[in-house]
């Protein structure tokens, strides 16, 4: 079942669709907002105030078009109570122990290297930064990105190519060779 018909079975007076909703996007949309505002708890909260704002307003929408409509609606949230959160390893993370058969020395490694690609991502202009995490995280389109950045498809296009470039760059300053665009 589609995104859109499960949002209509809730128009209809379905209220368990809200649950099946959430439980589509939740996740998503919480990593979605932490990007902008770096606080799990406050993007908790926004993923929340997005979904309220979905089912009070009860806007039509068309096929194929809720995933970005809760998209824009998160991010513009996310906009309204940005704040500032530094980044950072600790030790502190790996709260349980690893299994027998993988090495400390591996979680750590994989841990520093997804810490140094958010601290690469971060230091990418906003476009590319947003154009990436839609389109590579995310899975969309370029034509979902583009709608929800108020884009077109072609500088969308633009944005994740030059994006892609210039996160190649930062990772290998920071000692990732490996890195493809």
């Amino acid at each position: 079942m589609t995104d859109e018909e499960v949002y209509r079975r809730y128009l209809d007076g379905d209220e368990k669709s809200v649950d099946e909703l959430m439980k589509r996007y939740e996740s998503a949309l919480i990593l979605y907002i932490t990007g902008y505002l770096h606080d799990v708890h406050e993007a908790e909260d926004l993923m929340i105030e997005a979904f309220t704002y979905l089912f009070t307003k009860r806007p039509a929408i068309r096929d194929g078009g809720l995933k970005a409509y809760l998209y824009k609606t998160a991010r513009n949230m996310a906009l309204r109570h940005k704040r500032k959160w530094k980044l950072c390893f600790s030790l502190e993370t790996l709260a349980e122990e690893p299994e027998s058969e993988t090495l400390v020395e591996e979680v750590v490694q994989t841990a520093e290297q997804q810490c140094i690609l958010h601290f690469c991502m971060e230091q990418l202009s906003a476009g590319y930064r947003e154009a990436l995490y839609l389109v590579y995280f995310e899975g969309m389109r370029h034509a979902e990105a583009a709608y929800l950045m108020g884009k077109t498809e072609k500088q969308v296009a633009d944005l994740v190519y030059r994006g892609k470039n210039a996160l190649k760059k930062r990772l290998e300053k920071e000692g990732i060779t490996d890195a493809k665009p």
